[in-house]
């Protein structure tokens, strides 16, 4: 079943994990708010492979996701 939101162009192009520069140029982010959300245990699940910090493109949409869902208006 295709997705109903329309997906960026290099999504297709990119593996199955991602380094914490290419999730904070996909968030809008700096690479240092990642680290702070990580030290806080907010942000996207993370994981080191060796002693390198990864995240799988599927947990960081999956966390995008879970954002749009708070209703900010109050």
């Amino acid at each position: 079943m295709p997705s109903l939101y329309p997906r960026p162009a290099h999504a297709s192009r990119r593996g199955p994990l991602a380094t914490p520069a290419e999730v904070a140029e996909y968030l809008g982010v700096p690479v240092k708010t990642l680290y702070q959300w990580k030290y806080r245990g907010i942000g996207p699940n993370v994981h080191k492979v060796g002693r390198h910090l990864r995240y799988r493109w599927t947990e960081v949409d999956a966390w995008l996701n879970a954002q749009a869902a708070y209703d900010l208006a109050v």
